[in-house]
């Protein structure tokens, strides 16, 4: 099959919160929702969200992310600040260490690439 429809309905939630020793503000709680998986072209997609709170963050895969709704800010540990809301779409590469920042309840888009 070369055509698959991201149907988020049909995907069960992967949910709980931020591991403890990651936050550094609020009571954050995620879920993701893997709408696509292709290990063996190392690519999956699907959605997410998130309560408001702040945790740390370190990647060590691609990832593109489309925000659907809220508002978040993201900071590299060299000053680098992403702030997006709805529309906004950013890319996170292997290596990037910071923070990510929830201010308002959001979902996201977002697709993952492994090196």
């Amino acid at each position: 099959m070369k055509l698959h429809a991201l149907n988020r309905a049909s995907a069960p939630p992967i949910a709980g919160p931020i591991a403890p020793d990651m936050v550094l503000s609020g009571a954050p709680e995620t879920a993701a929702f893997v709408t696509y998986d292709a290990p063996g072209e190392r690519l999956c997609a699907g959605e997410w969200e998130a309560s408001v709170g702040k945790w740390q963050v370190s990647y060590d895969e691609w990832e593109y992310c489309l925000i659907v709704s809220g508002r978040c800010i993201v900071t590299g540990d060299d000053g680098t600040t992403i702030e997006a809301g709805p529309g906004d779409a950013f890319v996170l590469e292997p290596g990037f260490k910071g923070t990510w920042e929830v201010v308002e309840p959001m979902r996201k888009h977002w697709v993952v690439r492994t090196p």
